[in-house]
């Protein structure tokens, strides 16, 4: 035991705690009456980036929208970013979704609203106070995207990347735990979807846990990840 505290001394570390962002036992993912995916287990711990993959129809979005509260989680047990999900209730989802970004593939910008206005929005919305603030979070989370000078364009001004570069950003306003990317780079070119992932990894390398739904195999080969697959009702990782 000496030893290994004399170890972490010279090498100034201190051991690593992993925290669990998303925990699914024996849990059956259901669309209305619809049985989906059966006996899900899953563990994705804090810092981790999962690429969930699958044929369309596999399940993999009826998955997400379990996660962020879309669809209610009926059987099995099932826990993210601290919310039970089998206890969730509507009013608890707002709260939740403070807690998770949500990157959809069509970027579900506000077209009547600026790039400024569309994350001003979101922050009025979640409870946010003092313009100050707001501006200053506005600016700081399109920084991150490296999308400062276009906050004044309305969306249909910017490509389909820059759209969500700001679909992005708007996923970071309430410092989320997790980001949950459904098929983020489906609407894009082969160029700019290695962008929008090297925005995600430089995301990831900040601690914030992701998993992102995509069909893309290339990205997975040259960005690297542990993958989980949805196909034939069960949820299982790729090895």
């Amino acid at each position: 035991m000496a030893e290994i505290i004399l170890s972490l001394i010279r090498n100034n570390n201190k051991p690593s705690i992993k925290i669990n962002m998303l925990q699914l036992k024996d849990a059956s993912i259901f669309q209305r009456e619809n049985l989906i995916l059966s006996d899900t287990n899953l563990d994705i711990q804090q810092g981790d980036f999962n690429y969930l993959i699958g044929k369309t129809g596999s399940g993999k979005s009826s998955l997400m929208k379990t996660l962020y509260g879309d669809l209610p989680l009926q059987n099995g047990q099932g826990k993210i970013v601290g919310f039970d999900l089998r206890k969730l209730k509507e009013k608890d989802i707002p709260f939740l979704r403070r807690k998770i970004g949500i990157v959809f593939q069509d970027f579900q910008l506000l077209n009547d609203r600026s790039v400024y206005e569309n994350l001003f929005f979101v922050l009025k919305a979640t409870g946010w106070k003092g313009k100050n603030q707001m501006e200053a979070k506005i600016n700081e989370v399109l920084d991150k995207v490296d999308m400062k000078s276009k906050g004044f364009k309305m969306p249909y001004q910017l490509s389909g990347g820059e759209q969500q570069r700001i679909a992005i950003a708007r996923a970071l306003l309430n410092k989320p735990e997790m980001i949950l990317a459904d098929e983020p780079t489906g609407n894009l070119d082969p160029k700019t979807s290695v962008e929008i992932m090297n925005v995600l990894e430089e995301i990831n390398k900040t601690g914030i846990t992701i998993l992102m739904a995509t069909h893309d195999y290339a990205l997975i080969l040259k960005f690297p990840h542990k993958t989980i697959k949805c196909e034939g009702n069960k949820v299982f990782e790729v090895v």
